[in-house]
């Protein structure tokens, strides 16, 4: 089930006893934690029946007796444990019989933001069979401008593509952030007008003209002095794109083009799927299919790989950062 799937049950009012939220991707695991503090009981109701804990400083028997309670002037009441992999792993299993046994009119819900419980003990298999547990992964790296759209589509708004190009290649899959950031978007513009490259540029600070998007686009096609210009500006801004950044970027760039030449063709509507549905990311890999081939490709996916390791000090005796990104980007407009 979906974040959203348990959003929509919680606005019908249908509850479950108890609900385990874990896994590595904190933004889902705090967005069910805030509406249910907010939203699942009314302003005075929650003054009654509202009981919120920290994994740090929380004690077992505290939250049992919490959990044990009957509601005052209310139908539920919910108890929240936050951060509760930071609770001591022998504390949190002495919960155990409240799982076993749980009130019908409590709701406790458990945020633990990690990788998850594992499995194999005893506490996870209770765990697995009387809560309702979801796991929330890392969302994917070829997900994230989907993300972005429906995120935007939930807020009412609208978005550019190549303002959505420049959110994913600045932020990446850090869905807190991106969703901080669009949120001070809707704040700055004026209702009704479209986020673009502009806004990007003056309420975040990524340069529309100087990102890894538009070094992306200068290699695919194949424009050596642009390629530079926007590599001299890394270099004199250089926590703005380190070269850990670009690479996997050019890499994800590249890595879906070679991946597209398997396709029954390389038209655009083709290629739309493959490319979240972005007319600009398709226009790049059509750029790039159409001046390198896939020979050239393949060299570039190679090229990546050992400038990677360079990167990390293998077979390298100390070259920048800098001159790494511009010797490598030179060997592949060159190709």
């Amino acid at each position: 089930m979906s974040m959203d799937k348990i959003l929509s049950a919680w606005k019908n009012k249908d509850f479950k006893p108890v609900y385990w939220f874990q896994g590595e991707e904190d933004y889902y695991i705090d967005r069910l934690l805030q509406f249910a503090e907010r939203n699942i009981l009314s302003e005075a109701e929650a003054e009654f029946n509202l009981s919120i804990f920290y994994g740090k400083d929380a004690q077992w028997q505290d939250i049992i007796n919490s959990c044990r309670r009957y509601p005052m002037f209310s139908e539920r009441q919910v108890v929240l444990l936050k951060e509760a992999q930071e609770m001591d792993v022998r504390k949190l299993e002495q919960l155990t019989p409240y799982f076993l046994h749980p009130l019908n009119s409590t709701v406790f819900i458990v945020g633990y933001k990690d990788k998850g419980l594992d499995k194999r003990t005893k506490f996870a298999k209770v765990i697995a069979e009387k809560a309702e547990m979801f796991t929330f992964s890392k969302i994917k790296d070829n997900k994230v401008q989907e993300w972005i759209v429906a995120r935007a589509k939930e807020k009412k708004i609208e978005i550019t593509p190549k303002a959505i190009c420049l959110l994913e290649e600045h932020i990446g899959n850090d869905l807190s952030r991106l969703d901080n950031e669009l949120g001070k978007l809707i704040i700055n513009i004026k209702q009704g007008k479209a986020i673009d490259e502009d806004d990007i540029e003056k309420y975040i600070g990524i340069s529309k003209e100087y990102n890894v998007f538009a070094l992306q686009e200068a290699i695919s096609n194949k424009q050596l002095a642009k390629a530079m210009a926007i590599l001299n500006y890394f270099e004199s801004n250089p926590k703005l794109v380190p070269i850990q950044m670009a690479l996997p970027a050019l890499y994800a760039h590249f890595g879906k083009v070679y991946g597209a030449f398997g396709l029954k063709d390389q038209t655009a509507s083709t290629l739309m799927p493959e490319f979240y549905y972005n007319p600009l990311s398709v226009q790049q890999a059509q750029q790039t299919i159409m001046n390198y081939g896939f020979e050239g490709v393949s060299k570039i996916i190679l090229l990546l790989n050992k400038y990677n390791l360079r990167s990390i000090g293998i077979d390298d005796a100390g070259t920048s950062s800098a001159a790494l990104l511009k010797e490598l980007v030179t060997k592949i407009i060159l190709t």
